[in-house]
């Protein structure tokens, strides 16, 4: 049990984590700037990629939770079975989607990983045979981590730079959040998709419940 509660918190934990690493980077470049006339070269690259670390992760966690806002004044006026079948609609076109972005996430992100990326415009025809591997490709701003004189990540320049040293962090890493995320989000997209047919969900955007607690919340704010 404890272990579902966990994996059920991971993207929670992850987004709080990249969030608070945010505000710490931004805090801290402010005060290096504004106090010791000076900055933190790397703080403006990070911050970005951080944020959209955060908002993918965020983007399939909301489906996850049904946090996507979406209009069904229409759809509530329908009876449950023509419900469903606009609901499975959506899903399927959501899902169609999904899978667009994971392609072109990957084909994307595949050869700074030294990986070929798929062939065909809308669906994937196969992989490339022939391209040109890109893993050297570093960061602009962002070194390498080093705590103590130890380099974590020394092990990519071995597995993706013919052991040649990286001054910066290859954009593979940072990179990797477009498949990881439109994946991600494919396979949220399909869960809820499986959920309607069962009829354990009726539809993929905030429920009333939802709206309900932002109710209560503002009553809660007019009380204090």
């Amino acid at each position: 049990m404890t272990n579902k509660i966990l994996s059920d918190r991971i993207e929670e934990l992850t987004t709080a984590a990249i969030l608070g690493a945010m505000t710490l980077i931004t805090f801290a470049n402010v005060i290096a700037r504004y106090v010791f006339d000076s900055g933190i070269l790397w703080a403006l690259e990070v911050t970005v990629f951080l944020f959209g670390w955060l908002v993918l992760l965020g983007a399939a966690y909301a489906v996850k939770t049904r946090s996507h806002l979406g209009v069904d004044v229409l759809t509530n006026g329908f009876a449950p079975g023509t419900r469903r079948v606009v609901a499975l609609v959506a899903a399927a076109v959501c899902i169609f989607y999904a899978f667009l972005l994971f392609k072109g996430a990957w084909d994307y992100w595949a050869n700074f990983a030294n990986l070929p990326a798929t062939e065909g415009r809308w669906f994937p025809l196969g992989f490339e045979t022939d391209f040109r591997e890109k893993g050297w490709y570093e960061t602009e701003d962002t070194p390498m981590p080093e705590f103590f004189g130890i380099r974590p990540l020394d092990w990519l320049q071995d597995v993706f730079n013919a052991g040649e040293r990286y001054e910066k962090i290859p954009r593979l890493v940072p990179y990797f959040i477009l498949p990881l995320a439109t994946g991600l989000l494919l396979i949220r997209f399909v869960m809820a998709g499986i959920a309607i047919w069962r009829g354990r969900m009726d539809g993929l955007i905030a429920s009333h419940e939802a709206e309900e607690a932002v109710e209560e919340a503002a009553e809660k704010l007019k009380d204090c």
